[in-house]
């Protein structure tokens, strides 16, 4: 069988979404897959006034004219379905329709996108949820969807998994004064979701004074961040507080290796919540606990008890009690951060993940 994967969001474009099609890709069973991406304009052009995905029609109508393509991927059902769709009356092909959060809540808002989006499910082979989160939602919009889904979460590239930089380690700990510190590490884009401003109330509740909190990444929500952890903790926050800004990969996997705790307490605003949650697998696969936030599909990622603490977002009390709880407990964070390592090199690899789709996509041609 051929397949086509049709996706706006793909390298060099940045993100979970576009990592998590990448890396199906790179690690796909058979030779035979292709990618249709937006590089060149070829399925959205945002100069176009007026259906600005007219080019994927065209384009898609182009290869399946042109190349025996048997099974076509839809990356967003919204635009890129509606092609498939129109195009699947007049070509014979499969579909299947991949969904991770907040592409559901979107294409489901709204008489019009709703009514669109049962029609093109309705007429899919398969739908792919990368989290049970939205295979639910999936169920209760269209039921007797969830006897053509499979959940397919996001995985690691378990070889990219860094060694110690015993070299680097030492450098940020002189830079920063970490010695004898607890470090509580946050990575993400600085975003209101991810729930970094909660954390921070969170940790003026402690009651212990040896920890730093680094946060990671980038993003709208910087200046607030900042001046949020002004108004907690003074305007000498900076010795308690670090921003790091972007960082390379190496310097990040030093982080990961210098924290005691990783926290991110995401959280639903409105429909966009944390699909999954990659950088909890990134944080076991250094034999770190994690605090998570139990919201969207965190839940596939943490397991409450067993490699973290799944917590109310929105409640800064019961993240400062969690973290309380790792910094006081140091054989309970130790046996959680091991069991996640663990569970990440059992389940959590990209060609398990393949494989498991690609199977299951296959099961009944």
């Amino acid at each position: 069988m051929k397949f086509l994967l049709l996706t706006l969001e793909y390298p060099p474009t940045n993100g979970g979404i576009a990592h998590y099609y990448s890396n199906l890709s790179a690690n796909w069973p058979k030779a035979n897959f292709d990618v249709l991406d937006n590089q060149n304009n070829e399925l959205l052009d945002p100069k176009l006034k007026f259906f600005k995905w007219r080019p994927s029609i065209k384009n898609l109508y182009r290869l399946l004219k042109n190349k025996d393509i048997d099974y076509l991927l839809i990356g967003q059902i919204l635009p890129l379905g509606a092609s498939a769709w129109l195009c699947s009356f007049i070509f014979k092909f499969r579909y299947g329709v991949f969904f991770h959060g907040l592409d559901f809540s979107l294409a489901t808002k709204g008489g019009r996108k709703k009514y669109l989006t049962k029609l093109i499910l309705k007429r899919a082979d398969k739908i792919i949820s990368a989290n049970s989160y939205v295979a639910k939602q999936l169920k209760e919009f269209l039921p007797g969807s969830e006897n053509k889904t499979i959940i397919i979460n996001p995985a690691l590239t378990l070889r990219a998994i860094q060694k110690p930089n015993e070299q680097l380690i030492e450098k940020l700990k002189q830079r920063y004064d970490l010695d004898s510190k607890k470090i509580i590490l946050s990575i993400g884009r600085l975003v209101r979701r991810k729930g970094f401003d909660y954390s921070l109330q969170a940790l003026k509740q402690i009651n212990t004074d040896n920890w730093v909190y680094v946060i990671i990444g980038d993003g709208p929500d910087r200046d607030y961040l900042k001046q949020s952890a002004g108004d907690l903790f003074g305007e000498n926050y900076a010795s308690k507080i670090i921003f790091t800004g972007e960082i390379q990969e190496t310097e990040k996997a030093a982080w990961l290796d210098l924290a005691d705790i990783f926290l991110m307490p995401s959280r639903n605003i409105d429909g966009d919540y944390e699909g999954f949650g990659i950088v909890y697998l990134e944080a076991n696969a250094h034999y770190k606990p994690v605090i998570a936030g139990d919201s969207g599909g965190v839940r596939d990622a943490v397991k409450h008890g067993f490699n973290g603490l799944l917590i109310n977002p929105e409640n800064p009390q019961e993240i400062s009690q969690a973290i309380e709880k790792l910094l006081n407990q140091p054989e309970l964070a130790k046996n959680l951060g091991e069991f996640g390592y663990q569970r990440v090199i059992t389940y959590f690899s990209w060609t398990k993940q393949a494989k498991k789709l690609y199977d299951f996509l296959i099961s009944d041609k």
